[in-house]
């Protein structure tokens, strides 16, 4: 399951980063606040220098939610990781359960197309899923 695509404002045409993460919580009674918390980090995604556009994901039976991040660029990204609102989340979960992210770079920017690609890797053993 999936929330819908959400834009960012970034328009660059040029090749894009997505960035893929999978947090596994250790217990299941963890999953609300880790989905409210991500909502929250949602809603500010417009303001975000360099997003172009976010998708959040959960599979609640497998303990597991997670974001497909697309960016102009790595020091795009790097400025969400480091950003006030986002570290305060880490550090409220961080040892609630283990997070597993990796990336790449695309041409393309199809939302259902990067989801395609994400689902593939969260499937392949050793990956962020």
């Amino acid at each position: 399951m999936h929330v819908p695509w959400k834009a960012g404002t970034a328009v660059d045409t040029g090749p894009v980063l997505v960035s893929l993460t999978s947090y596994t919580a250790d217990r299941h009674v963890d999953l609300p606040g880790i989905y409210r918390a991500a909502l929250g980090l949602r809603r500010a995604w417009p303001q975000m220098d360099g997003a172009v556009g976010l998708l959040l994901w959960s599979q609640p039976a497998a303990r597991r939610a997670g974001s497909v991040s697309v960016w102009r660029s790595t020091e795009d990204l790097m400025g969400f990781v480091r950003w006030a609102p986002h570290l305060e989340v880490m550090r409220r979960y961080r040892e609630r359960g283990s997070l597993v992210s990796e990336s790449w770079h695309s041409e393309g920017r199809d939302p259902s197309q990067l989801w395609r690609e994400a689902k593939l890797r969260l499937a392949r053993p050793g990956s962020a899923g």
